[in-house]
């Protein structure tokens, strides 16, 4: 997805934005680091160790300013990203040792007129595919090998208190407090920039509103989105623990306790923008496998049919192109195999064409089935558990349900004649009647139906509200995933549907089974 050609397309996004539209906060701007239980305990702690600018602001954020101990918070003109004297992000990675490339940092401006316009690096000559564009030494990457050292890294990672996303986040934060005394004072004031906005302006769901939330109702990705919120609680809830047993963040900041110097929104909007951003290196240390890279991701655009990735080499991380560009084109590059559910959550976009896209259906069977035990070890034999997860991969509805059928079918036996063969065969063969393979088709066409009524509206509402120009961001990326949704679940129903239609007697009724397998 080229985001050149999103901002000349004349009807991609042109949201209006309602009076009760809330600003977001900038991911990354922790200047309200200063929580309000702690104000007075932090400016006795600044004038007894002589701390001068504690939390320095950055961009378009407040500058925190006083002579008492009271702080007054004083508004500054959002313009320091056109000040000619700030050092922008290539020349600062230029003046450190990069060496020449062939891209540059374009710019396009941003749908809420009150953001700062999102940069994206583009091609700054014509390339062709194999064309090494740009390799930036390991000492402009941010890894936990740099943040924490090799030494504490299988301890911290091995308690499973704190994952590497919010270590990465734990020593963003406290450089920020730096200011424009931080090494990472460009890359950090870039970040700042982008706001942990992906490719289409949106930011992740995790920083999205409770009823901005309410786009993806039907969806599970709502249910993720809350779940994962949850699991960032918990992480911030260990930040203390983690800061103490990491040696090298305790002699850097030994007076700054996290919890105490960042509060949670704080924590989980710095948590969201490194999210964003960071890179998962192949072939590396378990102290580099995560890596910031100044000119990786969210400047350059993700695309799931890309095969250009970032690497690892000696010393550096480096670029390959997988494609020719054109002098000014965004640079793509492969963002996994990730569904849809996934991008929406980690980068803020869905991809449409996103040949990853899958859904879960999870199928169990029935523990007050009398005969649960057998039937359990039956699954266990062919591969197959007690409670069954089935992905369902675009392009691939109707092999899934296929897929399904073996293990629905041996749910619906119920005579102990039946069983008692079933355990003796080889193989997942259960004994098949028209009226038993009805139940378990009509049991699966129910179930696609009722996720389909789950959603508030219908394709063809998704079609038109997809198609009006003027629709807000958030609401279009929600819209998309979901449709996309929609379009696997008709598919498998479809599927299911014909399979019904082929039974020799559709005119029979379902069986009556008592311990069906339950569908979630």
């Amino acid at each position: 997805m080229d985001v050149a050609y999103l901002h000349h397309t004349k009807c991609i996004f042109n949201p209006a934005y309602s009076s009760t539209h809330y600003r977001p906060i900038s991911v990354l701007s922790w200047v309200s680091i200063l929580n309000s239980r702690h104000d007075k305990n932090n400016v006795r702690r600044s004038l007894r160790l002589g701390v001068r600018n504690m939390c320095l602001a950055s961009s378009s954020d407040t500058l925190l300013s006083g002579k008492s101990s009271s702080l007054t918070v004083a508004s500054k003109k959002d313009t320091e990203f056109e000040e000619e004297e700030e050092e922008d992000l290539k020349s600062w990675m230029h003046k450190n040792g990069l060496p020449p490339c062939k891209v540059v940092i374009k710019e396009r401006k941003a749908y809420d007129s009150r953001h700062p316009s999102i940069h994206y690096v583009a091609a700054s000559e014509d390339l062709q595919a194999g064309d090494t564009v740009f390799s930036v030494p390991n000492s402009l990457v941010v890894t936990l090998e740099r943040v924490l050292g090799n030494e504490t890294i299988a301890e911290l990672l091995t308690t499973n208190k704190l994952s590497e996303l919010a270590c990465l986040a734990l020593y963003l934060m406290y450089e920020k407090k730096q200011g424009k005394d931080s090494v990472w004072y460009p890359y950090i004031k870039e970040l700042d920039r982008q706001r942990g906005r992906g490719q289409l302006a949106v930011e992740s769901p995790l920083l999205w509103s409770e009823s901005e939330l309410n786009y993806l109702t039907g969806s599970p990705v709502k249910a993720e989105v809350l779940e994962r919120a949850e699991g960032i609680r918990k992480e911030y809830n260990e930040l203390d623990t983690v800061w103490f047993m990491a040696g090298s963040l305790f002699q850097q900041y030994p007076f700054d306790i996290p919890t105490e110097a960042f509060s949670f929104e704080i924590f989980k909007q710095a948590f969201v923008a490194v999210q964003s951003c960071v890179v998962h290196l192949q072939k590396v240390s378990l102290a580099r496998r995560f890596a910031l890279v100044p000119l990786g991701p969210p400047l350059l655009t993700y695309r799931s049919n890309c095969k250009a990735m970032l690497t690892a080499v000696d010393g550096a991380v480096q670029l390959v192109v997988d494609r020719p560009y054109i002098a000014g084109q965004s640079i793509v590059v492969w963002c996994g195999p990730q569904p849809n559910s996934k991008l929406l959550i980690n980068y803020g976009f869905v991809d449409e064409d996103n040949s990853y896209d899958r859904l879960v259906v999870e199928a169990a069977l029935n523990t007050e089935d009398p005969q649960y035990q057998e039937k359990r070890m039956v699954a266990q034999r062919n591969g197959k558990l007690t409670i069954q997860t089935f992905q369902v991969n675009v392009g691939k509805e109707r092999e899934t349900v296929l897929d399904m059928l073996p293990y629905m079918r041996l749910g619906y036996v119920s005579d102990p004649s039946e069983m008692q063969s079933v355990l003796c065969s080889q193989g997942p063969v259960c004994p098949v009647s028209s009226c038993m393979e009805h139940a378990v088709l009509n049991q699966l066409a129910t179930y696609f139906r009722e996720r389909l009524s789950g959603y508030p509206t219908t394709l063809s509402e998704d079609e038109a509200m997809l198609a009006d120009c003027d629709i807000d961001p958030k609401k279009r990326v929600a819209t998309q995933l979901i449709r996309c949704e929609k379009k696997i679940l008709s598919r498998c129903l479809q599927a299911t549907v014909d399979l019904i239609n082929q039974l020799p007697d559709t005119s029979s009724s379902p069986c009556p089974v008592p311990y069906a397998p339950l569908l979630r």
